[in-house]
């Protein structure tokens, strides 16, 4: 080759380097705006994994799953989100995390059923340099990329202060019951951790606690009818770590043919928020999925798009953003859940519960 064609060769080869840079670089855009999903030609038609724990609660299904698709399609129009549910199965959720892996998934959001567990499907990601989410519950063995939640041990602190408070208020006698979240979930660790800070120096007795297995309603019915037999009139109130335990524990009192103390939820379901303007269930915890499920949404678009977000405080070594929820109860359930608009009073306000809603201005 003589110098002539050699400098030929040169000014080809930059102008193809140029053009490969500038297709990567087009379209890139910054994490939480609407790109319009063209983050560079890897991205087209990129997928993202949404793995969610069980079916137990309803929020998955009804809040959870469309309000993240919603958020990813605005991100990033041509993504597919592969969407999961474990049912409350461990090993499930590790076939379903492998095989959106295979799929060639450029990030998971992983809601654990076991947190234990779930540190097996970080390692197998990160080893294939695919970021993890961890949504709503932490995995505490081995950090994921980040973590992104409702701040759980203050739900446990707000909606048991807030039934010691109404306990204290009504100067009710006895103790309290105490119906924990999944001993497998991390997250319900947290929210027990946070129920023990408030009921322990209450002065009211702690007459009895249980760990619900898979959250299941059904089991807390069943540990609660127990306690009933055991402790008659001696339960004051109970906190349930959720609304399906609440349910659950609710039912129980109903089954037994006796008056239903105040109980607690979190989580603000629809049954839940029916209950309490029914006067079944004493309060609950709003956390609008809206906010964790956009912001998972933007940190898995950051991931994908090669960046780094950084979170705004840490938890067992990970990086991670907590929001502040609501304690919910009859007093200001119109205020937080229909005027804000999470709720609709049609939707809500049916058939028995109708009086109730009109009864607190609730249209």
């Amino acid at each position: 080759m003589n110098r002539a064609q050699m400098r030929t060769s040169a000014f080809a080869a930059v102008a193809v380097l140029a053009s490969t840079l500038a297709a990567c670089g087009s379209g890139s855009g910054s994490a939480g705006g609407n790109t319009g999903g063209t983050g560079g030609g890897d991205l087209q038609n990129a997928k993202v994994a949404f793995l969610m724990p069980d079916l137990a609660s309803t929020r998955y299904e009804l809040q959870d799953k469309p309000l993240f698709e919603a958020k990813m399609k605005q991100l990033c129009p041509t993504c597919e989100v592969i969407y999961q549910n474990a049912d409350s199965d461990a090993a499930k959720q590790q076939q379903q995390a492998n095989s959106a892996l295979a799929q060639g998934v450029k990030a998971i959001v992983l809601d654990p059923v076991d947190s234990a567990a779930a540190a097996t499907i970080v390692k197998s990601a990160q080893s294939q340099q695919v970021p993890v989410i961890a949504y709503d519950r932490p995995i505490p063995a081995t950090p994921a990329d980040y973590y992104i939640s409702f701040d759980n041990e203050k739900i446990g602190a707000m909606i048991a202060q807030s039934l010691v408070d109404h306990l204290k208020k009504e100067n009710a006698e006895g103790g309290i019951l105490q119906v924990n979240g999944s001993p497998t979930d991390a997250a319900a660790g947290l929210i027990k951790k946070g129920i023990h800070s408030a009921v322990d120096p209450s002065g009211f007795k702690l007459l009895a606690e249980y760990d619900t297995p898979d959250w299941q309603p059904e089991k807390a019915q069943t540990w609660v009818s127990g306690q009933i037999t055991q402790f008659k009139d001696q339960i004051a109130g109970v906190v349930a770590a959720n609304d399906g335990t609440g349910g659950g524990s609710i039912a129980a009192f109903k089954a037994a043919g006796v008056q239903v103390p105040p109980i607690t939820g979190n989580d603000a379901e629809p049954a839940a928020a029916q209950r309490i303007i029914a006067g079944d269930q004493y309060n609950t915890i709003s956390k609008p999925i809206k906010i964790v499920a956009e912001a998972s949404a933007n940190v898995a678009w950051e991931f994908m798009q090669g960046k780094k977000p950084a979170g705004k405080t840490t938890l067992y070594n990970t990086p991670s953003e907590l929001f502040t929820p609501t304690v919910v109860t009859k007093e200001n359930i119109k205020e937080v859940l229909f005027d804000s608009g999470i709720m609709k009073a049609a939707e809500i306000c049916t058939g028995a519960y109708a009086k109730g809603c009109a009864e607190l201005g609730i249209k």
